[in-house]
């Protein structure tokens, strides 16, 4: 893997004469060597290339394989504008470009094996699986293309449109899907293939005929073929002990034994062969040694490998555990000291010659043990620490303009990855980041903030940041950030400092902190708004701060925020139910005149949640304020009734009909609490 440009291959690091071109633009002139990046940059290009010319993919694939393609297609001209002007690259492009390149080799993979897919049967069943790849795949593309600093990169304006569009289209998912005509044909064949043994007397053969048509399998050779395909398949079934898989790959091959007897006449003695092996793997299928299996798969481990703790798991399965967050042994729950994987050699011999004795097929396990995996991401813990180092160096001692790009190189390095968040706490980011979120410059600011955020992500970097004194210079953003985005990540940050309640003590005893995220719901944008209260819930699961938040008016502010449709109404109400548990919160609510018609009003509209937090709000409520709440429950009652005789047709549920509702076929949260409240109602 290409290392970095400022490192020599013995890993050396080299006399840095221009570390980023933005910091010597007036020196643009200058021309410079191809540098080791750059090898990169090629490789990428050379990979979308590969993307983009394998074989015509099953049909029930195209257009997954068309759209990923597609998109492939346009890193083409970003990747090759790059390379032809031959810049220096910053740190956080060339680890994006690292993730762009993992993407784009396992795009490829996905794509070579919707071209190789030698069953068409399995290939229409399976499909649904496979799109979930897909999806996957666009994921990791859009968060790729997050990480990509374009504004440090020597790209041309139209490029940088180009790749901003495709970022927006990854962001929006993936909804490719069998088109309808694919549709009917996987019905079709799941319908006759659940049949048993094939298709019954009952099924004409006109229905056969078109369906073996709709699939391609036009002749007897065409179904013996799929056969062949269909046992390829099951021999890897049978090696992983998939037996979902396994049964259905049975169920297909039956059917289309039976269907080309039956359309094309071929004798029984055609498949004498294909069904002596089915048979033979019955027998094999349910040996598999336990100690060969993987804990947490339960199948068959291809290449195991041994963690910190000593336990051994497939090493893709441990790697989803890792990547997923858990930093602990599945197994024993102990933590992972370190999260190195270790190849083991002795257990992969064992089920090699396990499989060999079985008959099982060889070709599951790779020419060789992947032994560079473990040495690879030595090397990336090793780049990202040198990184980080070399940064924080530029930090400490830059002028603002090198400080707002390395904040911003320092945010994205952070956003991607556990790993960065380590190295750059531990190479000592946090204390010169602090002074920048005073910086009078908006994007210093900004950058310096979010990339707090994000390295407060993991769990221990938050310590760092509080003994690091940044709680307030964070607040005083929250409170007169230069810009939105600035005070919407500050208020994020501040929902991730205060996951412990030492934290929640702390920033709640601060006298702007409260008023702050307040004013910010009144004033901010969508995703502030979101911020702020996702903020406040975390500060209400400390009783103590219940009173604070009152007294700081945001039960006015919340309420009006119940009018509003989509997960900030969701976000108002989880907040407003804290605070229903607090004598001031009950108090203030009851004064607000808004509050009960709006909640009444959620009891029909609101999504699941929100009708359950309703419910618990105006439950709490209806305790605390005893007859006043009950005859104000009562006059609302009264008005939408009055409301509904003067306008005949209304649909609009009254509060008695809401609550016989959500105890029919509510959650069983909400059926307990609508029973509560119904019950209060009724006591006269």
């Amino acid at each position: 893997m290409a290392d970095f440009w400022y490192f020599s291959k013995r890993r050396r690091i080299m006399k840095l004469k221009r570390p980023f071109a933005l910091l010597h633009a007036a020196n643009h002139h200058q021309t410079y060597p191809s540098h080791p990046g750059m090898l990169l940059v090629r490789d990428l290009i050379e990979l979308a290339h590969q993307v983009s010319v394998h074989e015509r993919p099953q049909a029930c694939y195209r257009h997954c394989v068309s759209g990923i393609v597609r998109r492939v297609k346009l890193l083409g001209p970003f990747f090759e504008e790059i390379r032809d002007a031959n810049p220096p690259l910053p740190p956080s492009a060339v680890l994006a470009f690292r993730s762009m390149h993992e993407f784009l080799a396992k795009c490829n993979l996905l794509v070579d094996s919707c071209s190789q897919s030698s069953s068409r049967t399995w290939a229409m069943v399976s499909s649904t699986e496979t799109i979930q790849k897909f999806e996957v795949a666009n994921e990791e593309m859009a968060a790729a293309l997050e990480v990509i600093p374009l504004s440090l990169l020597e790209i041309s304006d139209e490029i940088k449109e180009h790749v901003l569009l495709l970022k927006l289209q990854s962001a929006r998912g993936w909804c490719k899907a069998l088109d309808p005509g694919q549709e009917l044909l996987k019905a079709e064949l799941c319908d006759l293939m659940e049949r048993g043994d094939g298709p019954s007397s009952d099924v004409s053969l006109e229905r056969l005929q078109k369906l073996f048509a709709g699939l391609g399998l036009k002749n007897w050779s065409d179904c013996k073929l799929e056969l062949t395909g269909l046992l390829e398949e099951l021999r890897e079934k049978v090696a992983s002990r998939d037996k979902v898989a396994y049964s259905t790959l049975r169920g297909l091959i039956r059917l289309v034994r039976s269907t080309a007897r039956l359309l094309y006449g071929a004798g029984e003695e055609a498949f004498e062969e294909t069904m002596a092996e089915l048979d033979g793997f019955k027998e094999r299928v349910g040996v598999l040694p336990d100690e060969f299996r993987c804990p947490i798969s339960l199948e068959l481990m291809r290449n195991p490998v041994t963690i910190a703790t000593g336990q051994t798991y497939d090493k893709e399965h441990i790697q989803k555990w890792i990547a997923a967050g858990h930093f602990t042994c599945p197994t024993s729950g102990q933590k992972l000291i370190h999260l190195g994987l270790i190849p083991n050699y002795a257990l992969r011999s064992l089920i090699f010659h396990w499989c060999d004795d079985n008959n099982v097929s060889l070709e599951l396990f790779d020419a060789g043990f992947p032994d560079d995996d473990i040495s690879n991401s030595r090397e990336a813990l090793e780049i990202a620490k040198t990184t980080s180092a070399f940064l924080v160096g530029k930090l400490a001692t830059g002028s603002i303009d090198v400080q707002r790009q390395v904040a911003y190189e320092l945010r994205l390095l952070a956003k991607n990855g556990t790993g960065n968040r380590i190295c750059i706490a531990e190479a000592g980011a946090i204390p010169f980041l602090v002074p920048l979120l005073a910086c009078n410059d908006s994007k210093t600011q900004e950058n310096a903030v979010t990339a707090l955020l994000n390295l407060s992500i993991y769990d221990n970097n938050k310590k760092l940041i509080m003994a690091a004194n940044a709680l307030d210079p964070i607040l005083s953003v929250v409170e007169q950030g230069l810009s939105m985005e600035a005070r919407q990540n500050a208020a994020a940050a501040i929902f991730s400092l205060s996951s412990t309640d030492e934290h929640r003590i702390r920033i709640g005893s601060r006298a702007v902190a409260i008023p702050a995220l307040v004013t910010l719901l009144l004033e901010g944008s969508l995703q502030a708004k979101k911020d702020a209260t996702s903020a406040l819930f975390n500060l209400l699961l400390y009783p103590g701060n219940r009173a604070r938040v009152v007294n700081a008016g945001a039960i006015e502010v919340l309420v009006a925020m119940l009018s509003k449709d989509g997960d900030v109404q969701d976000d108002a109400l989880a907040v407003l139910a804290l605070l229903g548990e607090s004598n001031e919160g009950l108090k203030a609510l009851s004064d607000d005149l808004l509050a009960i018609p709006l909640l009444v009003n959620l009891l029909r509209t609101g999504s699941v949640k929100g009708k359950e937090n309703s419910l618990s709000v105006l439950l709490a409520l209806c305790k605390h304020g005893g007859d006043m709440i009950r005859d104000c429950l009562m006059v609302e009652q009264q008005t939408q009734q009055e409301s509904r005789d003067m306008s005949s047709g209304s649909s609009s549920a009254l509060l008695l009909e809401s609550l016989q509702e959500l105890i029919a076929s509510g959650s069983p949260r909400a059926r307990r609490k609508a029973r509560s409240l119904l019950k209060f109602l009724s006591v006269r």
